[in-house]
């Protein structure tokens, strides 16, 4: 047998400091989580930053082809991502469309980096 005692329960201390904010919810770590997945790929993360940076931050998707160095369809594939995700607006005009930042669709992100 060992003659190793043990400690009355009283005279143990947590290992570690307990959570003292709010930690996010599993429903909003599934949104943040679709979001991130959708910037998560360089030639979105350059077309936010096309669309963004364009005079009124809107642009036509049939500006971002040759900037990108990528064809149409994939220019389209991306823009959809970036929509589907709730990140970017789009607007048809007669047969272009046109793209914005939704205002605020980032901040979620900002504010987890920021925390951190």
């Amino acid at each position: 047998m060992s003659s190793t005692a043990l400690l009355p329960l009283s005279d143990i201390t947590a290992c570690c400091a307990p959570i003292t904010q709010e930690t996010i919810s599993a429903d909003n770590a599934e949104k943040l989580a679709r979001t991130l997945k959708a910037i998560a790929d360089p030639t979105r993360l350059r077309l936010l930053s096309m669309v963004g940076a364009h005079e009124d931050a809107e642009v036509c998707a049939c500006d971002l082809t040759e900037p990108l160095g990528v064809g149409q369809p994939t220019v389209s594939h991306h823009l959809k991502i970036l929509v589907d995700a709730g990140i970017l607006s789009r607007e048809k005009r007669s047969q272009w469309a046109y793209y914005k930042l939704v205002p605020g669709a980032l901040d979620s992100i900002g504010s987890l980096l920021a925390t951190t």
